[in-house]
């Protein structure tokens, strides 16, 4: 056994189902090893793409995502996943091959300092010196990724070291539990009642919900002290949610271009759980929020709960059993619901939504038009993938009365181009689900060659390309701070996005009308190909 076949059987042994990668300098002996342990590679064109994929596995599953790629300006490369990874808290682990060590600093081919390189943008960040090194690393690099706020890691191993023959049992005894997030920390009971009283003497809670709730799997917890007691319930927009139906207490995203009820400057009290003080949530800041506002975090990583700003109360807790005991604690001292509140919340929020749930004009055809034509293909069996801005944002409005966790968009980042990594991620985790991907023109720009990665790996989902022929959001910003002569930079070219499919040898469509899509979308999920829809929409975003 070698460096790298321990490496590939330790990632097995933690159930990791795929890596994915784009061949160069230093990865060759790990990919023997994985031909010869059984673990499979999904091969990318660009390591954007790869590392965009293996960031969106985490983000879907909360289980380790892994992408090896080669040295120098490949690593750098794939920076684009693990910092959407680490905007979004996502457990990922980056690998990266290396020419000999015993050349490092000599000038060997593509010397780079890859480590300090990554360190900045991941938990954890080591070069692996000597093969039998690598359960310990590996092992302190996972626990990273997986114990307290997820996130990404990174480590380096040179061709010498993955070629290293290791005696097994001079190795660590091989980690056999799966690479999943499981937060498990059981609320101080005192902190939790200290968390009921404030909650007892408030008249406007908010509960602002964050990927932590999705991580932590509370999403019952959620709904169950939420529908009890009444408090009206946001999620940053991007975060991952667990709302999946429409429900009296769930009032949208906070934090979205588009606006949004103005539910969080109400508040007496503000109550984030799993969520990070940000742009979204207007720091914490007035005129966001109230100056008298009390704020309460609920985080199961200490470093969170003081992120931002200085709460009232802190509680280390992971979100799952700290919204469930406070309900308990609630519902012993007979707290009332926060009825006229919620009422007047969700006055406020249907007031917002009713430009939304206004009948849809005929004509011009835009991105809501998209979203409404999808909504009857999104059940819980379907993996719906959102990538880029202004449709971003006509999806969390049209569709913004539930926020299931089988819905993906870019994360906190709010990156574009992610989503065809995504896609082929999604089909090759759950090959049996529809997966669909609503996608802009710009967006899809971004990694167009790997059509032909879905094709040679027969991951057979559906992107649907809105083409406004702009850098949507970028264009709504600009037309709104300076008329539409200020609108520079940001419009593109004609794309017949059907037919550089076909060239892929993917299935392309072209819906000209939106009541074409649902029928294009139903073809291409029957094929069992890789499918594009190509959809003129009219220019504009939700906010203009």
């Amino acid at each position: 056994m070698n460096g790298a076949d321990f490496l590939v059987a330790s990632l097995k042994a933690r159930e990791v189902p795929f890596v994915t990668t784009l061949s160069g300098n230093g990865l060759n002996p790990f990919f023997l090893a994985c031909q010869r342990g059984g673990l499979p590679i999904v091969d990318f064109r660009n390591e954007q793409a790869a590392s965009y994929a293996a960031d969106a596995y985490a983000r879907l599953t909360g289980r380790l995502g892994v992408c090896a790629v080669s040295s120098g300006v490949a690593h750098v490369n794939a920076f684009a996943g693990l910092v959407n990874a680490y905007f979004d808290g996502a457990p990922l682990l980056l690998f990266t091959g290396a020419s000999e060590r015993r050349r490092a600093d000599a000038g060997r081919f593509q010397d780079l300092d890859q480590v300090a390189l990554a360190a900045p943008v991941c938990k954890y960040a080591k070069e692996v010196d000597r093969a039998e090194r690598f359960a310990f690393y590996l092992n302190e690099a996972c626990s990273r990724a997986l114990g307290g706020r997820p996130g990404p890691v990174h480590l380096t191993a040179a061709l010498d070291v993955l070629d290293q023959e290791i005696d097994p049992p001079a190795c660590w005894q091989l980690r056999s539990a799966p690479a999943v997030v499981r937060p498990q920390a059981a609320a101080d009971p005192a902190a939790i009642a200290a968390a009921a009283d404030l909650l007892h003497r408030a008249q406007r809670p908010l509960l602002v919900a964050g990927s932590g709730i999705f991580y932590a799997r509370a999403g019952e917890a959620l709904h169950r002290l939420a529908s009890t007691f009444q408090i009206p319930v946001q999620v940053p927009i991007w975060d991952r949610a667990q709302v999946p139906e429409p429900t009296p207490y769930f009032m949208g995203v906070v934090g979205a271009a588009s606006g949004g009820p103005q539910l969080l400057p109400a508040a007496d009290l503000v109550l984030m759980v799993g969520a990070q003080v940000d742009y979204r949530t207007g720091y914490l800041e007035p005129p966001a929020v109230d100056a008298n506002a009390r704020v309460v975090r609920i985080d199961v990583d200490s470093a969170a709960l003081r992120q931002g700003v200085e709460p009232a109360l802190a509680v280390q807790a992971d979100p799952r059993s700290a919204l469930t005991a406070l309900a308990d604690e609630l519902a012993r001292r007979d707290t009332a619901p926060f009825s006229a509140w919620a009422d007047a919340a969700r006055s406020r929020y249907l007031e917002f939504r009713r430009r939304w749930d206004e009948p849809l004009p005929a004509a011009p055809a835009t991105g809501r038009h998209l979203a409404e034509a999808l909504r009857p293909l999104l059940d819980e069996e379907t993996l719906f993938l959102v990538d880029g801005g202004n449709i971003g944002q006509w999806v969390h409005m049209a569709l913004g009365n539930r926020y299931p966790e089988n819905w993906l968009t870019c994360g906190a980042s709010g990156v574009v181009g992610w989503g065809l990594g995504g896609a082929i991620a999604a089909k090759t985790a759950f090959p049996k689900r529809p997966v669909v991907l609503l996608s802009g023109d710009g967006s899809f720009g971004f990694t167009i060659a790997e059509l032909e990665t879905a094709v040679r790996h027969n991951a057979a989902f559906v992107a649907v390309v809105a083409d406004d022929r702009y850098w949507g959001i970028v264009a709504s910003g600009q037309r709104r701070a300076y008329g539409e002569e200020g609108v520079l930079g940001c419009r593109l070219g004609p794309v017949a996005y059907d037919k550089v499919a076909e060239d892929f040898g993917a299935l392309g469509l072209r819906a000209e009308r939106p009541e074409d899509v649902l029928p294009a979308v139903r073809r291409g999920l029957e094929s069992g190909r890789p499918t594009v829809v190509h959809t003129p929409i009219n220019p504009g975003g939700p906010a203009d």
